[in-house]
């Protein structure tokens, strides 16, 4: 009896894969370009390779993971570890930025739409959970290697044999390196986070937005966890502490005019950040995102320098300056020119 022909995938199938493979990359990688680069050249290689793919021994989703784990680690060769933090003391208010560090010694931001792909609740929050900027940095700890078997097994639901297949080593080898990632997240003891999908975590954006639009110090730190972190990269500048940010916040006109609106980043809460130019418009200043514990904001990430990236998590490029915000413009800059004289 003649053996049937088989059937290689078509260009749609791979092309169904680049929505999981991003979310993969991106936390293999921490960045978002090298991460579009991955994912594109994981689907140009699957399609140039069709032949060598054999459904008896694998399933597509493994095969192709595969190839993205190569790519990804040929990349991550010689490359140093991305942070969230700088390794230095937090900063007092007032003190200066400094000059800012390498862009790629920084984790980089991503819209949830981009990173995470479950139906399931409980996939999902694994999902969210994994895609946390505290838990890419402690990843950033783990040697490659190790770091994708964790994201296969421990994020993608991947069995032992498929991590194994995707990597290319033996079926103990992948055990024992689930197991030493495993060991070296525990000793980094990642502080918890609240469940990113809580209606509460709304409730708090939203409070948080109209205490800064208003420039109400009080109303701010109300919101803000005693212990409290705020950060700028790709400045090693950092604060620690409710009453040195709210000082900070205080003491600043900078962003007394500038307007929030909301989005979903790095499977929690945050905003796009817009501040107004002399055209009258509001253009994109940067990404923020809040850490959220007990139902208060533990950490802000404002990760300056990403205008440009505003279309991504589905914001304009500008917004009109409403009479309100031209009202309060104006106030400031009277404050200003009264202060200076």
């Amino acid at each position: 009896m003649a053996r049937m022909k088989r059937t290689a995938p078509a260009i749609e199938d791979l092309e169904a894969l680049r929505g999981p493979l991003t979310g993969y990359c991106y936390r293999m990688l921490g960045c978002a370009a090298d991460t579009d680069d991955a994912v594109q050249e994981t689907v140009i290689r699957a399609y140039r390779h069709l032949d060598r793919f054999d459904p008896a021994r694998a399933r597509l989703s493994t095969w192709m993971h595969g190839i993205a784990t190569n790519i990804c680690l040929d990349m991550l060769r010689g490359a140093q570890r991305r942070a969230l933090l700088a390794p230095v003391p937090p900063s007092t208010p007032g003190g200066e930025l400094g000059a800012p560090a390498a862009a790629e010694r920084w984790l980089e931001p991503m819209p949830d739409s981009r990173t995470i792909h479950a139906a399931d609740p409980a996939d999902l929050a694994v999902q969210r959970d994994s895609v946390r900027l505290a838990f890419l940095a402690a990843l950033q700890y783990l040697p490659p290697r190790q770091r994708a078997v964790l994201l296969l097994r421990d994020v993608y639901a991947f069995s032992a044999q498929e991590t194994a297949q995707a990597l290319e080593i033996t079926l103990a080898a992948a055990n024992s390196a689930l197991q030493r990632a495993r060991s070296t997240l525990a000793r980094r003891r990642l502080t918890p986070s609240d469940v990113a999908a809580s209606d509460d975590h709304q409730v708090l954006l939203d409070r948080y937005i109209a205490a800064f639009e208003a420039h109400d110090v009080t109303a701010m730190r109300d919101l803000l966890h005693s212990d409290v972190v705020a950060s700028m990269p790709p400045f090693e500048w950092w604060l620690s502490g409710r009453d040195d940010l709210a000082a900070v916040f205080a003491a600043s006109d900078a962003c007394a005019t500038d307007r929030l609106l909301p989005l979903r980043v790095n499977g929690t809460v945050g905003f796009g950040q817009y501040r107004p130019a002399t055209d009258g418009a509001l253009h994109p200043f940067a990404i923020v995102a809040l850490e959220v514990r007990d139902r208060l904001v533990a950490h802000t990430i404002t990760f300056l320098g990403t205008g440009t990236r505003f279309s991504e998590f589905g914001l304009a490029q500008t917004l009109p300056c409403t009479d309100e915000f031209a009202r309060r413009r104006a106030y400031q800059e009277r404050n200003v020119s009264t202060s200076s004289g």
